[in-house]
């Protein structure tokens, strides 16, 4: 399918493209993940400034909905990602896979970090759901403030800014 960005979604493109902490909050179904990807797509691809990215995201929307916003889309089909998700052994070899994104639930986020072995290399953090990141004192939250300083680049997405 092709896309054809609506103007607020070519400016937050070009929002996320131009600014290296960056935040989408837009309501359910305006396009917070095809905008993204867009974005790293660019970074990517056109630009060359990051190499590696790791999704952060709920279970299913990891699972699911990533995948398929990215093969959906035909300008984003040379985009390659790996689902880090099931067993500890799934997971490990969902990272040994060569690919630009790594999709991950939040809940595995500081098995990645602290225990997996892993260097963690990720140019680029995009939390989906930032709002389930706000608990200065959760494990997911202390485990990325370790490895906050070796990121270049990151990004929330919520549609949820607020309670």
């Amino acid at each position: 399918m092709k896309f054809i960005p609506h103007e607020y979604q070519q400016y937050s493109i070009d929002f996320i493209k131009n600014n290296k902490i960056a935040a989408l909050l837009l309501e359910m179904g305006l396009g917070k993940t095809v905008t993204t990807l867009t974005a790293i797509k660019d970074l990517m691809h056109d630009d060359f400034s990051i190499k590696k990215v790791l999704i952060v995201a709920p279970l299913r929307v990891a699972q699911s909905t990533w995948p398929n916003e990215i093969e959906k889309w035909d300008h984003l089909k040379d985009l390659t990602y790996s689902v880090v998700l099931g067993t500890p052994k799934q997971r490990k070899e969902a990272l040994w896979k060569k690919a630009d994104l790594y999709l991950i639930n939040r809940e595995n986020l500081d098995w990645l970090i602290t225990k997996s072995g892993f260097d963690f290399d990720f140019d680029m953090v995009v939390i989906d759901e930032l709002s389930s990141f706000k608990n200065y004192k959760a494990k997911r939250f202390t485990s990325l403030m370790q490895v906050r300083h070796k990121v270049d680049r990151i990004v929330g997405l919520t549609g949820t800014p607020s309670s």
